[in-house]
């Protein structure tokens, strides 16, 4: 399965985290702002090919892990070389 860049996973986590912090307080009664929420859990779905929020954020940050630790890798070799 095809999954997204890293760098996109990241932007949406940090999306994520953020909107539903904001709608879930309570205080924040713009509902552009639960849209938003709506649309980042629509698109985190979609992109980590999952059906849920729970599975999605897991598979996006294990994925941003993987890439993470082979980006690392690649420049300890470089720096070896």
């Amino acid at each position: 399965m095809l999954m997204a860049n890293p760098t996109v996973l990241r932007t949406l986590v940090e999306r994520y985290e953020t909107l539903r912090a904001l709608t879930e307080t309570g205080e924040d009664a713009d509902p552009r702002n639960r849209q938003q929420l709506q649309d980042t859990v629509y698109t985190l779905c979609v992109s980590t090919g999952t059906r849920e929020i729970g599975p999605a954020l897991a598979a996006a940050r294990a994925h941003m892990e993987r890439t993470d630790f082979v980006s690392g890798d690649d420049a300890l070799k470089k720096n070896a070389a």
